[in-house]
């Protein structure tokens, strides 16, 4: 059992936990993940690692599904069954002068520890940040300390300005050169377009892929994904790879293999 030591309420659909994990927080590395499991009965849920602080590991997770959800009404004091990790490759820091993070949604989380291990090499760093609203913009005060410039990205121009992560990105990437690497973490379709920017400018760059997962130790094989024409599974060979590599158009497939059942188990546990 692992506790619960802080629950701070993001927006109406992100929390962030901090869970009492001293081994895993030991071990962890920007871009390694966790699974946790609420109960004894629940499901296996993967999550990136948002940061780590003494035995502390923090994780932010959006509540879409029935698991999500049941994660959503624990608090503080109270204990979560599994809290499995780290797990995956930790991400490739790169020898890079400048470089370009950007963030969809709750994508923020997992690119906050890659961004700061950037900064503290004296890479130089800048972070565009994209959500629905000013509401779902998460995180800017903890990016604020290490990122030289923050781009804020709203679909209804609540915050920021109006439009997608990429109306900031193609501005920046044709007029500083200095720029060397981007790295895009968020929705699928986001880092795909996001990756067909940074090729056609001739960026090298790195996204964090969320496949379905069940085990995260490469025994079920559901979240292989195909990269340069070869199959890797996200659990032991990623999170992150070259997104230049990435068959983003096969990912969005496959995540949509289980929509159907997934909205009857959650209309049925829901009950």
């Amino acid at each position: 059992m692992y506790k619960i030591t802080k629950k701070k309420v993001l927006n109406e659909a992100v929390d962030l936990m901090h869970i009492e994990a001293p081994l895993v927080a030991k071990n962890a590395q920007p871009g390694h993940f966790v699974i946790v499991r609420v109960d004894k009965d629940g499901e296996r849920i993967p999550l990136t690692i948002a940061g780590m602080d003494g035995d502390q590991v923090h994780i932010i997770y959006q509540k879409l599904g029935y698991s999500t959800q049941l994660l959503g009404e624990k608090q503080e004091g109270d204990f979560v069954e599994d809290f499995v990790g780290p797990l995956g490759k930790a991400a490739h820091i790169r020898d890079k002068k400048h470089v370009v993070g950007v963030a969809g949604g709750v994508g923020s989380a997992p690119l906050l520890p890659q961004l700061k291990a950037y900064a503290e090499q004296g890479t130089k760093v800048t972070l565009i940040l994209g959500g629905r609203n000013k509401d779902y913009i998460i995180l800017r005060d903890q990016y604020a300390p290490f990122c030289e410039n923050i781009i804020i990205t709203t679909d209804d121009g609540s915050l920021g300005q109006k439009g997608l992560v990429t109306d900031a990105l193609k501005p920046l990437l044709e007029k500083d050169k200095s720029i060397d690497h981007v790295i895009a973490i968020g929705p699928v379709i986001m880092m795909k377009f996001v990756t067909l920017m940074a090729k056609e400018h001739e960026k090298t760059i790195d996204v964090s892929l969320n496949p379905i997962m069940i085990d995260g130790t490469g025994m079920c094989g559901n979240c292989r994904v195909s990269i340069g024409g070869d199959t890797y599974f996200a659990c032991i060979d990623g999170p992150d790879f070259p997104g230049e590599e990435v068959d983003f158009d096969e990912l969005m497939s496959r995540q949509n293999y289980y929509k159907d059942q997934e909205h009857d188990c959650y209309m049925r546990l829901k009950r």
